[in-house]
């Protein structure tokens, strides 16, 4: 039997830490969400409520907004940028309903992320899925093309990834991709899932020299007991009888090992190393922090880190004629006089809408606008014909005719993603294949964290990727650093107790 515990510890005048003394919450508070500054808390919780704290300079935490987001219990929060002006912040409840709700600074308390009442809040953006509730999601925006990306992953292991083009619509989302990461699990049978994208601007230079492009979408998936990574290839797509550039992802790593549930996946900021670090939270009671590579070799590939191997010539396919993009160029542009532009106009003339699926998808930026301004820098002779019966870009960026073949911006030929059944959704785990667009990647386990002793069910890094907390049963949050080897070890302890004030 333990021995009873005393007096409570007195507190110092000078806490190390600011508190949020009274959240307001009438009911367990499920899910917590900092903006990027530090300075605004969203808090959710079981009876489906959202509260916004901001914190002032006198370091104290007070209320700015409560409203009924849900009505059941929030499972996750996320907030977007502040870069993107007004404040968004999304959320996803038990009944699987995702929202996104936008602040609005001039309204009055209860009503500035809600367009009604506390009691019927209205959300800016919401979706469901018509199949099985949405149990995750995550959301990143590139801030030089201005896009938002949404990946929400279903009960029945269905992942749909989501694109806004159109930064001041926040109500218009295009489909990009559709796959089953996993076997529909049971009825009745317990189930975990998790998703989040790479929080990265873009994949570490030893992706980008290995083949893999800068506009590549990355994300880890958790189903279940497992825990897979996924990139996107480019793909040709045909609509309207049109060729177009699209989006396919790919089952690009896998993480094993696991013998339980995964809770929570974490992937690290900051890939200026080299390669990728991704941190599990597993039933079973252990953290394990995994490293992603993208092997290559200049003695097998025959590259270099010099310019002329890092511009791909891209050939056509039919001749030998080429196009030369910069490979590590983003290609944002507007859309301009290339197949992806005739297929919007040509949907907009007959008045009908893409279908939504991957196969009939096109590129979000085209072709034409990365094309032309780096053919004006490489290519003196940007204006010759090409042998296939297409024109070149001339030197000022027009173009005169379309190329017989669509080619890929990662120096290989797209081809069609035959693998698909109807619906949109993919045949097995689009596993790697080899083929055109698809990078090896490696997997390597660092640490296998077992200090909880305990269900572990959070875990996430701090804004550099160089500490790492989780949180199990036992209550207490674990830092842990990386050591020089490249292993983790434990750092720090936090631990909640209750405390006596010192009197003044």
């Amino acid at each position: 039997m333990p021995a009873p515990q005393g007096e409570p510890p007195v507190l110092d005048d000078q806490a190390r830490f600011e508190i949020i003394m009274k959240h307001g919450h009438q009911d367990l508070v499920q899910a917590v969400a900092f903006n990027a500054y530090g300075d605004r808390c969203a808090t959710g919780s079981v009876d489906g409520k959202i509260r916004v704290f901001n914190r002032h300079r006198d370091g104290m935490w007070r209320l700015c907004d409560n409203w009924g987001a849900h009505g059941g219990e929030i499972l996750d929060l996320q907030w977007l940028p502040p870069t993107i002006y007004p404040n968004l912040l999304a959320s996803m409840g038990i009944e699987g309903r995702f929202k996104l709700w936008t602040e609005d600074p001039a309204a009055a308390p209860g009503r500035r992320f809600s367009q009604r009442a506390k009691g019927n809040a209205k959300a800016a953006f919401e979706t469901r899925s018509p199949r099985s509730p949405y149990r995750s999601f995550s959301m990143k925006h590139n801030d030089e093309t201005r896009h938002t990306y949404l990946a929400l992953l279903a009960a029945d292991g269905t992942l749909t990834v989501l694109e806004n083009e159109v930064p001041e619509n926040l109500s218009n989302y295009a489909n990009v991709d559709e796959l089953r990461v996993c076997p529909k699990p049971a009825r009745g049978e317990e189930a975990s899932f998790r998703v989040q994208f790479d929080p990265n601007p873009e994949p570490c230079f030893t992706a980008l020299r290995a083949g893999v492009r800068a506009d590549s979408l990355s994300l880890v998936v958790a189903a279940m007991d497992a825990v897979k990574i996924y990139r996107t290839r480019p793909i040709t797509t045909t609509s309207y009888g049109l060729q177009g550039m699209g989006r396919a992802f790919y089952l690009a790593a896998e993480v094993k090992g696991h013998r339980g549930l995964v809770r929570d996946i974490a992937w690290a900021p900051g890939n200026f190393r080299g390669y990728d670090i991704i941190a599990t939270a597993c039933q079973d009671g252990y953290v394990r922090v995994v490293r992603l590579d993208t092997p290559f070799s200049a003695n097998e590939d025959g590259k270099t880190w010099a310019a002329h191997d890092i511009v791909v010539k891209t050939g056509d396919g039919a001749g030998g004629g080429s196009n030369i993009v910069n490979a590590r160029r983003k290609r944002d542009g507007k859309p301009g006089s290339s197949s992806g532009g005739l297929i919007t106009a040509a949907a907009a003339a007959s008045g009908s809408t893409t279908p939504a699926g991957p196969s009939s998808l096109s590129t979000p930026a085209s072709v034409a606008s990365s094309l032309s301004s780096t053919t004006r820098d490489l290519v003196p002779d940007a204006g010759a014909s090409d042998e296939t019966g297409g024109t070149l870009l001339d030197p000022h960026g027009n173009s005169s005719a379309i190329s017989s073949t669509a080619t890929s911006f990662s120096g290989l030929p797209p081809i069609p993603d035959a693998s698909t059944h109807g619906g949109g959704i993919a045949a097995g785990d689009r596993h790697w294949t080899g083929e055109a667009g698809q990078v090896r990647h490696t997997v390597r386990e660092l640490s296998k964290l077992e200090n909880h002793r305990t269900p572990v069910w959070r875990v996430s890094f701090d804004d550099d990727g160089q500490i790492l907390g989780s949180v199990g049963d036992d209550g207490k949050l674990l830092c842990y650093r990386q050591t020089p080897d490249g292993s983790w070890a434990r750092s720090s302890e936090l631990t909640v107790m209750k405390m006596r004030m010192a009197a003044p």
